[in-house]
This record gives structure tokens, sequence and C-alpha cells, in this order.
């Protein structure tokens, strides 16, 4: 029977773990500082939110709020700040940035943490290219604060300094998977299941009898091409099919694209972008059409936040990324794990 492992709180490991600490702390003075530098206002979005955000496969915390007399109401710890920053974008916000504690149940492993930090930042008035220029620039930052040349997991290495890799989903798709992404999508953008599922068996890859369009697109995505970007140099996947636009807005040129884009680094996920949706109908039936999703995979459904949707009317264009914090300093100071550059990581 193994040993149990040294609980992070015993003063040798927290000793192995220190350096690392101490990374993370001066990357975040330097992102900070970078935002301030640019003219972004730092804000403190409250995580306890009547809606967790509708995305059928991001998982919430629950709780009770009790109020003075008695009556109890359902609430979240927030997956993102993203409800309650365009709320913000909407009250005239221009340039704001949160760092956010925020919750995801569901996901513990190496890359995944049930409470995690989350750097989410939007530019009102910009487009999404914007943002990716931002994230770019705090792989830099990142890097330089932590005296690395390089970002690093497990065997894989990437340069923040190169010039990066802008590699459209499609593209991806094609290079990695053999598959014409875009062959599956009709003129609108709605995608056809049967024709993913034939290009999935051409291409040698299972999938279960009931998976719809989304998770057979999810599949091809985790198993062939995530591993192969942001090796040797950062990669910014861009222009994702509509149907997995989540909160984003089509592309100007072709509806069944959208402005969508994920930054990786030494084949991790690190963050999450959009040119934002402000049409409120269209979000609403996003919204409605994951839920119905959740509902028949998991069983639940989340409520909608009715605020959020009616602050679509005043909020101005604007682009906006998440980018998951614990990584990039997991990856800045080469940690194996991302409980490793956490102060105190979660038990369980």
């Amino acid at each position: 029977m193994p040993a149990p492992e040294t609980p992070w709180w015993h003063p040798r490991r927290h000793a192995d773990r220190r350096p690392l600490l101490a990374a993370r702390g001066r990357i975040l003075k330097a992102a900070r500082a970078w935002f301030e530098a640019a003219g972004f206002a730092e804000v403190e979005p409250a995580a306890l939110q009547v809606s967790p955000g509708n995305e059928a496969h991001l998982h919430a915390f629950a709780t009770l709020a009790i109020g003075p007399d008695g009556a109890a109401r359902r609430m979240y710890l927030h997956t993102s700040p993203e409800f309650a920053m365009k709320k913000l974008l909407a009250a005239g916000e221009t340039r704001i940035l949160a760092v956010a504690r925020v919750w995801r149940n569901r996901e513990r492993g190496v890359l995944h943490a049930p409470e995690f930090t989350m750097l989410e930042w939007y530019r009102a008035g910009e487009p999404h290219e914007a943002v990716m220029d931002d994230c770019i620039a705090l792989l830099r930052l990142a890097a330089t604060a932590a005296g690395a040349e390089a970002l690093r997991f497990r065997d894989r290495r990437c340069d923040p300094f190169a010039a990066p890799e802008r590699l459209t989903v499609a593209e991806a798709f094609a290079r990695f998977a053999g598959i014409d992404l875009l062959a599956t999508l009709g003129p609108d953008g709605t995608p056809d299941a049967a024709d993913l599922r034939e290009a999935l068996g051409s291409a040698g890859i299972r999938c279960a009898a009931d998976d719809g369009w989304s998770d057979m697109f999810s599949r091809v995505l985790v198993e062939r091409v995530e591993p192969q970007l942001g090796r040797g140099r950062p990669t910014i996947l861009h222009r994702y099919p509509a149907a997995e636009a989540a909160l984003a807005r089509r592309a100007p040129d072709d509806p069944r694209l959208a402005e969508r884009f994920e930054l990786y680094a030494c084949g991790v996920e690190l963050a999450n972008g959009f040119g934002e949706l402000t049409d409120a109908d269209e979000q609403r039936r996003r919204f409605a059409a994951e839920m119905d999703e959740k509902a028949r995979v998991w069983g639940e459904r989340y409520p909608i936040d009715e605020e959020f949707l009616a602050a679509l009317a005043l909020m101005p264009p604007a682009s906006g990324v998440a980018l998951g914090f614990d990584r990039l300093v997991m990856l800045a100071t080469g940690a194996p794990r991302i409980d490793a550059v956490m102060w105190t990581p979660v038990a369980g």
C-alpha cells in the first residue's frame, strides 16, 4: 500500500513549493502593473450569483442564501465573473480587469482544480484581436517575472517570445485529424452530426452512438488537436464554429463561424476569448439550447440571469478574455501540477 502523500501544509513540502509561490506573486504583481499602465480598472465582481453561467458542461457549486425573514434562495458560486463584468461594461466602464476566484464542480486533476484564479478582462470598442495581443504580452510577462526562458509542461516547451502561430479551428482539424470541419456545417452554421460522425469514422476516431455534433467536436479537439498546439511557440486557435460560440458574436464574413479564440502553450489551453455577443435574443436562444443539452446529459438546468440579458441592450461592442492564472504560473515555473502553484489547494 503506497505511503500517504505529505500534505501541502507540512513544512518540508512547503519549503519545496515556496519558490513556485514566490514566482506566482511576482507574476501577479507584474500583470497588475501591466494592466494599470494600459488604463484598466481592477474590479471586484461578486462571486455569489443567481446563475453560474449557462454552458452545458460547466458545473457549479450551489448554496442557499437565507434572508432576514428566513426565506431561502438558491444561489451559485460563479464559474466566471463574465456576467457581472459585462454589466459593468453596460454601466459605462471601458477597460476592466478582475483577478477572480472562481469555482467549477466535477473538475480536479493535473490541470484542473475546483477553485482557482482567473484573470478576466474586457476592452470596450476594441476588436478581439486586441485581447489576443494582450494574451501574448502576458505570456512574455509571466516568463520574465518567473526568470524563465520558456514555458514548460512535461516534455513540451514553448517560447513565449516567439511570434505566435494563428490557426483556425478548421485548419487545425484538417492538419491534425484529417477532418473537413466546415463540410459538417450548413450555410448558416447549423451542425450536421451525421456528417461529422462519418468524418470521425474515416479518421479512426471512436464516438458513442448518442454523441451529438458538439460531443464529437470536443472529442477531436481534445484527442487530436490540443496536444499539438503551442509546441515551440504559442498558438492562437481562432474562428470557432458558431455552434461552439458560447457568448461570442458571429464572424461578419462567415455566418458559420464566430469571433472566439483560445490560447495554447505546451498543449495546454490557457485562455478563452470572444468578440462579445450583445444580441440578447440570440444569447437567450443559445442559453436555452445549452440548458436543454445540460438537462439531456446531466439531468439539471441552471437559471438564466435576466438582468444580464437586459444589460446586453446597453453593453457596447467589446472584446474579452478569461485566462487561467494558475495554469500560466504552472507553465512559467515548470511545475508538474496546478496545485503546486496554489497557496492552499482544496483538500480531497
